[in-house]
C-alpha cells in the first residue's frame, strides 16, 4: 500500500476559504497540521480535514488545534 500524498489546494480557491465557525482566513496546515485547512484565529484556533482532494468546512468536522501561547 503506498503513503498517501498531502493535497495542495489551488491558491485561488484558499484566498475565498473561510472557517466556518470563525469566519477566519484559513491555510494549509503544515507538520502535524499537515493534511487540514487551519484557520487564522488565536482565540479558537481549529482544523478542517481535506478528503479526496475536497475540503470538508464543516462545523461538527472541525478539530480544535493546541497552539503554543
Amino acid at each position: 500500500m503506498s503513503e498517501q500524498q498531502p493535497v495542495t489546494i489551488p491558491a485561488d480557491l484558499m484566498t475565498v476559504l473561510r472557517c466556518p465557525v470563525t469566519g477566519t482566513a484559513l491555510r494549509q496546515g503544515t507538520g502535524a497540521d499537515e493534511g487540514l485547512l487551519v484557520n487564522d484565529s488565536p482565540d479558537r484556533p481549529l482544523g478542517y480535514p481535506i478528503r479526496s482532494g475536497v475540503p470538508v468546512l464543516l462545523a461538527h468536522e472541525a478539530t480544535a488545534l493546541d497552539r503554543p501561547a
